[in-house]
Parts: structure tokens; C-alpha cells; sequence
């Protein structure tokens, strides 16, 4: 990706040795640049500024090593340190295995969560963008039996207003439209179903809706994305991770962007994991990798 002419400067955060090792084994015409903080002239195809940070232990493609994952949350930290000082304009994060994080005795439970913490932020909201489809969750990283308590009138009602405050203020929709969906199937039908819709996503909709917000639900998830109901909205908030992401990632995989809302810093990343059977194989399609540097940058240009 380096090798393309972007709309901006990039600078990786990682280990120069791993990513010499790496483009001399892909045969990538790449030069590496020592990043000295300094400001950023204008890109150069096929120049990647490098702040280097080393790792524990070498890596081998394909073969993840939990030494390594100090090293990870290290360059995480740092990147969130320079976004947070005025050092970098966006934040642009690489898939990470939460597993091998964890089975080095680190509690992780994925960069949302710890992009939250690390920035002190109340909440972090997680969304699915590609083209005009967008998909924001109630919940994100949680087994489906802990979903149910995890989903409360305010913290819906807080999540809503982040959504919408923040399609206006950085994706430019003026009074933006909500769908929002049930929990269980058929949105609950009314009640037989399940009555987390009576007790809680209904109640949370009418608050939200008295708060000035245009939202709809709850509303079943299985039609709520027919192309003729999405045309009545501009985001879905869906209400667990596996009920939202599937849509976008069939209707947009390679292209659609990760943005994190709620922080005080501008953060995207992929739509997929980390593909650790394509790892220094070339092979590996840095599409969506690609739309979120741009998306990045775009929403940094008009943040300025």
C-alpha cells in the first residue's frame, strides 16, 4: 500500500527490522524512512516512514508469539499517545489476535475497549462503514450469553446520541436516521419471543427519540437489512457483534472501514481479522486496509 500515491503521509509504528525482513522476502520495492517526528512534507510512493519500536522476540509469518504482545499494546499506546498530542491527525490499527494478547496474561478484549480506556473516554462505539451502509453496535466483544445484561435503557440512549452526534459532526449527515434493532428474533414478537424489546430497546427508542433523535425500532433484524428498509435510514445500531457485521462484511469484505466514535481522536481499521494462513505469503488483499488510511484521512481533513 505504501507503494501508492495516498492523500496523505503515512508513518508505521513497528519493529524496521520485521518490515525489511518482509519486503525483501515479497520483493517489494520499498524504501524505509527513519520517522524523527518531524512534519510531514509530501508523500513519496513507495516510501514508508518508519517510527521503530523493537520487538521481543523475531517473528516468524503465520506464528503468533505471545512474548510479542507487550510489544503490540506498546505500539498501540504509542500511536494513541502522538494522536491524543497533535503529533498524528489519525489513528489507522492493523488486526489483532485477542487470544494470543490474553494467553500472555493480558486481559484484552479488542481495541474498542482499549481505546476507551486508554483515552479515558465514557464509551466507545463500534461501526461498520461502506458506502452509504453503516452499522454501529450496542455490544461488541461479548459471548451471546452475556448479551442480554449488557443492553440497558441509558446505555442505548448514550449510545444513540454518540451515533448520531457523530454522523452529523464528522460523516456531514444532517438530522441523521437510526434504525434500530431487536434482540431476538422477530424483534421479540411482542414478547413471545423474549422481552428484552418490551423492557428495554423499546423504552430506550422513546427516549431517544424525546431527546431529538430520529429512531426507529426496536425493529426485526433479520428484514431491517432489505435494501428498501435501508433506504429509510442512514446507520443501523444493532445490538451484538454477529448480528450487524455479517451484512456489511458479505455486502462490502475488502471495503468496508472499522471506525471507533466516542473518542477524542479519529480511529480505523480493517473489516477483517488477521489472516494468519496468508502471512508473508503476498496474497493477502490489502483492500480495506487501503479504504481505511483513506477514510482516516479524509475525516482528518475535515476535522482541520
Amino acid at each position: 500500500m505504501a507503494a501508492a500515491r495516498l492523500p496523505c503521509e503515512l508513518v508505521c509504528l513497528g519493529d524496521v527490522g520485521l518490515l525489511t525482513e518482509r519486503a525483501r522476502q515479497l520483493k517489494l520495492p520499498l524504501r524505509l524512512q527513519a520517522y524523527d517526528g518531524a512534519a510531514p512534507a509530501a508523500p513519496i510512493a513507495g516510501t514508508l516512514r518508519v517510527l521503530h519500536q523493537p520487538l521481543a522476540r523475531p517473528s516468524v509469518p503465520g506464528k503468533p508469539d505471545p512474548a510479542n504482545a507487550p510489544y503490540v499494546l506498546a505500539l498501540l499506546g504509542r500511536a494513541v499517545d502522538g494522536a491524543l498530542g497533535g503529533e498524528f491527525d489519525a489513528l489507522v490499527t492493523a488486526p489483532v489476535h485477542k487470544g494470543v494478547i490474553n494467553d500472555a496474561g493480558i486481559a484484552f478484549t479488542g481495541h474498542t475497549e482499549y481505546l476507551a480506556q486508554r483515552t479515558s473516554s465514557a464509551r466507545a462505539v463500534m461501526m461498520l462503514a461502506a458506502d452509504q451502509l453503516r452499522v454501529a453496535l450496542a455490544t461488541t466483544h461479548l459471548p451471546l450469553t452475556a448479551v442480554s445484561a449488557a443492553i440497558s435503557i441509558d446505555s442505548l440512549c448514550e449510545i444513540a446520541t454518540i451515533l448520531a452526534r457523530e454522523l452529523e459532526t464528522r460523516f456531514g449527515i444532517r438530522d441523521p436516521r437510526l434504525a434500530v434493532c431487536g434482540l431476538n428474533p422477530h424483534a421479540g414478537e411482542g414478547g413471545y419471543l423474549g422481552e428484552e424489546e418490551l423492557r428495554v430497546i423499546g423504552p430506550a427508542v422513546e427516549r431517544i427519540r424525546a431527546a431529538g433523535i430520529r429512531a426507529t425500532g426496536p425493529l426485526p433484524a433479520d428484514t431491517v437489512f432489505v435494501p428498501r428498509t435501508l433506504e429509510g435510514f442512514d446507520a443501523v445500531l444493532a445490538m451484538y457483534h454477529d448480528q450487524g457485521l455479517p451484512v456489511v462484511k458479505h455486502a462490502a469484505f475488502e471495503r468496508a472501514v472499522n471506525v471507533t466514535l466516542g473518542l477524542p481522536l479519529i480511529r480505523t481499521s480493517p473489516d477483517h481479522g488477521t489472516a494468519f494462513d496468508l502471512a508473508g505469503t503476498g496474497r493477502a488483499d490489502p483492500g480495506s486496509l487501503a479504504a481505511a488510511v483513506q477514510l482516516a484521512s479524509r475525516l482528518a481533513a475535515q476535522q482541520r
